[in-house]
């Protein structure tokens, strides 16, 4: 007997949760493991489920369905259907390749199609290549403006006009916030497409910086920069990074 699908539900409409839920108890092929609210607890319950398959509300509160899809720090990412009350967003579904789309509100008749479509993709080698996809176009139209970030117990939204520098730290990103310093799963990398490259800069294969945040850059041997950011803290600009410095910075250092 092959293993289970494992699903994540995904809605802030506890009602729509609830049908999703009753539907798939029907289905002996399927396993809920975790269900979320809103956008950042379905960036944390994604992370640590890692499900197959994926339903997707697209407007929520603090990140909708597309931001946590492109936030989502997976490796491998699950077959989505999307679950929408607009029908603009159905069809932007289509456009990226998801499997499927349900409009609020529908039937068993209408889920159980959206079901089958999911189980054919989970059978295809490329069936993630679409989403990836949707992944890569959020992350350049999208230039993120608040990141959520952990404090403690908590996730807390931070505003990315705040942030002083990111530093890579093995899997996860320190963000040097003007409230302190907090840590996010992400990669430096990762991080860097999604963030506006007139306001921020890589400095060092394990730090970008915000421009506005430089007040001072001093010469260090060896051809590198010592850059000194408003909190007093030093950044070291080496010269892998110059050119792309002084790209962004509008002039050469000297």
């Amino acid at each position: 007997m092959s293993a289970p699908i494992r699903a994540v539900l995904v809605d802030d409409e506890p009602l729509v949760r609830r049908g999703l839920r009753d539907f798939l108890q029907d289905e002996p092929d399927v396993q809920v493991v975790g269900e979320a609210g809103d956008g950042l607890a379905a960036l944390e319950t994604l992370e640590r489920e890692r499900p197959d398959l994926l339903f997707l509300d697209v407007q929520m509160p603090a990140l909708d369905g597309f931001d946590v899809l492109a936030r989502a720090d997976l490796e491998r990412l699950p077959v989505v259907v999307f679950v929408t009350a607009f029908e603009q967003y159905a069809l932007r579904a289509f456009e990226v390749h998801a499997a499927d789309y349900l409009l609020k509100p529908f039937d068993r008749e209408r889920f159980a199609a959206a079901l089958a479509r999911a189980r054919a993709w989970l059978q295809r080698p490329d069936g993630d290549a679409g989403l990836r996809r949707l992944v890569d176009d959020v992350r350049r139209e999208r230039r993120l403006e608040r990141l959520p970030v952990r404090a403690g117990e908590r996730i807390r939204l931070v505003d990315v006009a705040d942030v002083e520098w990111f530093e890579a730290r093995g899997n996860y990103v320190a963000v040097h916030h003007r409230e302190g310093s907090f840590l996010m799963r992400e990669t430096l990398a990762h991080l860097e497409a999604s963030l506006d490259p007139r306001r921020f800069v890589r400095a060092h294969r394990s730090s970008i910086v915000q421009l506005a945040a430089v007040v001072e850059l001093r010469r260090l041997p060896g051809g590198d920069f010592g850059v000194r950011l408003r909190s007093g803290a030093e950044v070291v600009l080496s010269r892998t990074h110059r050119a792309g410095f002084e790209q962004a910075l509008g002039r050469p250092l000297g």
